[in-house]
């Protein structure tokens, strides 16, 4: 059962030493809108009127508008403009995309589902089609068809790390079909078996070398902020390691540490980012469970601790416990 606890306000913080500044670098610095974003949505704003704009320039107005909005985290404005402008030109996969994202934002999964299915069905290619449709399938609890989409996500370009983190959560929040092993277990073992195929320098690496109990949280977000060098590079790190870190511990029944790792995610303001657009969706849930009074859907562990190392979990004499 998930416990609902408030914290008080006023809470003694440690004693800093006076005149010497000293920042952590892990610690989220919300992105500023781009000025470059607001002046562009500003001409689309002058151009839009133009009497002269034949259907399929102002569709494309309003989509890139769309976008615009949608990177700064204006979504019902985003949501608007994606469906002008599928009015316009109905043969838009992108902005089916992008409207089926929004939909799965606000729950309305049978439109989310047509949405998808009209983006794939103009490009059959549309491969984040798959993953936006995956995401929405497993938020609306029908796992095995979201597996099977995220199946083919992580198939289509099998060396990206971070289509293997999202298979590996489809693996891990389905039931385990294996009575010696949880699905956690089983989830980590088919890690195993992928991580030789991805690209080697990229970062993301680490993400799943903690996922399979090699490092620990802090050694991960090391890795999120070692060798950046620019601010925005950072947010965007920080946004998708604090993400990653709130699903693994939700999937431990750690809400606390959840929320607590969703929330630093969200305070990056990386908004086009799919691990901050459903950060938010995961607080939802877990608060929404905390009210009703049962454990949010997701695999089932009792550890809290960072993750054990596979090559120990596959043994049964160093498994969890689990309930």
């Amino acid at each position: 059962m998930v416990a609902l606890v408030g914290l008080s306000a006023c809470q003694t913080a440690p004693r800093e030493q006076l005149g010497i500044l000293n920042e952590s670098l892990s610690q989220p610095e919300p992105m500023l809108v781009p000025y470059q974003t607001e002046i562009a949505i500003a001409k689309i704003n002058e151009m839009l009127p133009i009497a002269t704009l034949t259907d399929v320039q102002r569709a494309r107005l309003h989509y890139d508008r769309g976008v615009l909005y949608d990177s700064v985290g204006l979504t019902i404005l985003a949501r608007f403009d994606f469906m002008r402008a599928l009015r316009l030109k109905p043969d838009m996969a992108d902005a089916y995309n992008f409207l089926g994202i929004q939909q799965t934002l606000s729950g309305d999964f049978n439109e989310a589902y047509e949405a998808f299915d009209a983006a794939l069905e103009l490009d059959p290619q549309y491969q984040y089609a798959y993953l936006n449709r995956a995401i929405a399938l497993q938020y609306d609890g029908k796992l095995a068809l979201s597996l099977r989409d995220f199946q083919t996500f992580a198939s289509l370009s099998p060396t990206d790390p971070y289509r293997v983190l999202w298979l590996f959560q489809a693996y891990a929040s389905m039931p385990s079909t294996d009575p010696k092993r949880t699905a956690l277990q089983q989830a980590q073992q088919q890690l195993m078996s992928l991580r030789a195929g991805l690209d080697a320098k990229h970062w993301a690496n680490a993400i799943v070398r903690f996922y399979l109990g090699q490092i620990d949280d802090a050694a991960l977000i090391a890795a999120a902020i070692d060798d950046v060098t620019t601010p925005k590079q950072r947010a965007e790190n920080l946004c998708e390691v604090y993400f990653y870190l709130g699903k693994w511990y939700q999937l431990q029944q750690n809400y606390t540490k959840a929320v607590h790792f969703y929330k630093l995610s969200l305070a990056t303001n990386v908004y086009e980012f799919v691990e901050h657009r459903y950060a938010r969706v995961e607080i939802d849930r877990i608060r929404q469970a905390a009210v009703e009074g049962h454990t949010v859907p997701a695999a089932s562990s009792t550890d809290e601790q960072a993750p054990e190392s596979v090559e120990q979990a596959s043994d049964p004499a160093h498994s969890h416990s689990h309930d």
